[in-house]
């Protein structure tokens, strides 16, 4: 019997160190499709790589000195395509094995792999394909539903109704840290390192199931309050590791582990991540002793030093991380809604505006509006907190004193 198929967008580490590998666990052959010409060559000419499970263990009687515990999985029956090959997106669409789509190429990419997703129903379409469901496992609320809109505007009534009917579109909520390359050598390009949590939540109202689709897949959570997972993770992991990259930048702090060790930072985030608590319990009805253990749980994996995970990766692209409804400001937001003030949460966000690296674009942009509107101004047209009003009067107040931080 033919292997069933997998085809997932992107091949950097989150692809291959977390959604690749549930995939292949499940029995899958996952053929990656990148633009990344060096990637797609090393992956059809080794159809192997190892995943490097960096686990955070002290050393007996050395507590600041890491002991570096790892384990390897091998991951295999793996292929890659060049996404740029129209026809080869095509046929593994046409494949009649080819059951699932994911994505792990960053929420700004999903706009220009959507030409290449819509040319794979077209064809899956005419072959007469059976059902796929497509899972975009980006950092993002509602990234699935993006993606779907994307895909339509390049597929007229026919094959839209078409899609309407085969096609499941799986929002979901991804937890693991990937951090960037750990240098495994010039022999092992392909293997990666991750940590040893992960949590993939996926709605399973959206999904389209028949005789041949199996779900749920391995480490795969189905769930059916997908809002409360996307809640926790974002407003508790996504909204912690932001503020501590974000001071912990201030601070001159090279790597988040680094930042979490300093103890004014370590309150902040703290803080940052009860009040952000508060508000999830009520909203979702978590048990407050279980979200206590979850917050305690999220900064320890914040103190793992083998992940080496550098303050400018994870503060990268700010406007975005200031959404109305992402990390910093979504839980500020519903904190406001139930009256929990949100002092720490407001800090973090004042230290988002003093985030100036050069080669980050929205970082520039986000320092430019400072400069020319003056930061309560510039602070009201981002964040929605008008001038005037407590929670635009305590990010100026936290922009101030955090800058002493950056001048020391």
């Amino acid at each position: 019997m033919p292997q069933k198929k997998a085809i997932h967008f992107g091949a950097g580490n989150i692809g291959r160190g977390f959604i690749g590998p549930l995939l292949v666990q499940s029995g899958y052959h996952v053929v990656f499709a990148d633009v990344d010409a060096h990637v797609i060559d090393e992956l059809n000419a080794k159809h192997s790589y190892e995943v490097h499970i960096l686990d955070n263990a002290a050393a007996p009687g050395a507590e600041d000195v890491p002991k570096k515990k790892e384990r390897r999985e091998s991951i295999d029956s793996v292929s890659g395509i060049l996404t740029t090959h129209m026809d080869q997106v095509i046929r593994e669409f046409e494949d009649p094995n080819m059951q699932i789509v994911t994505t792990a190429v960053g929420p700004p990419i999903l706009e220009k792999i959507a030409p290449a997703i819509a040319k794979g129903l077209q064809g899956r379409r005419r072959v007469h394909g059976g059902v796929l469901n497509v899972i975009a496992c980006e950092n993002m609320v509602h990234q699935t539903t993006l993606l779907k809109d994307l895909v339509l505007k390049h597929l007229d009534a026919d094959d839209a109704a078409w899609a309407e009917t085969h096609v499941g579109w799986a929002n979901c909520s991804v937890d693991r840290i990937v951090p960037p390359a750990q240098g495994f050598g010039d022999s092992h390009p392909l293997d990666v390192g991750v940590e040893d949590f992960y949590e993939w939540a996926v709605d399973e109202n959206a999904l389209k199931k028949d005789g041949e689709v199996q779900l749920p897949l391995a480490g795969m959570k189905l769930t059916q309050d997908l809002e409360g997972y996307i809640h926790r993770k974002l407003f508790t992991l996504n909204c912690g590791h932001a503020i501590t990259a974000y001071l912990g930048y201030l601070k001159g702090h090279q790597t988040v582990d680094q930042a979490i060790k300093d103890p004014q930072i370590r309150d902040i985030v703290k803080g940052a991540l009860e009040e952000s608590g508060y508000a999830l319990v009520k909203k979702h009805g978590f048990n407050e002793e279980e979200h206590q253990e979850y917050i305690a749980k999220t900064i320890s994996r914040f103190e793992n030093p083998n992940l080496k995970d550098d303050v400018s990766r994870v503060g990268r692209q700010p406007l975005r991380k200031l959404g109305r409804e992402d990390r910093l400001l979504g839980p500020a937001y519903l904190a406001k809604q139930y009256g929990i003030p949100v002092p720490d949460l407001l800090r973090g966000v004042a230290a988002a505006f003093l985030y100036d690296v050069k080669d980050d674009p929205q970082s520039m942009e986000l320092q430019g509006e400072v400069e020319k509107k003056g930061i309560a101004r510039a602070v009201e047209d981002i964040t929605g907190f008008t001038v005037g009003t407590e929670e635009n009067e305590t990010i100026v107040k936290s922009y101030e004193e955090l800058k002493t931080w950056k001048a020391a």
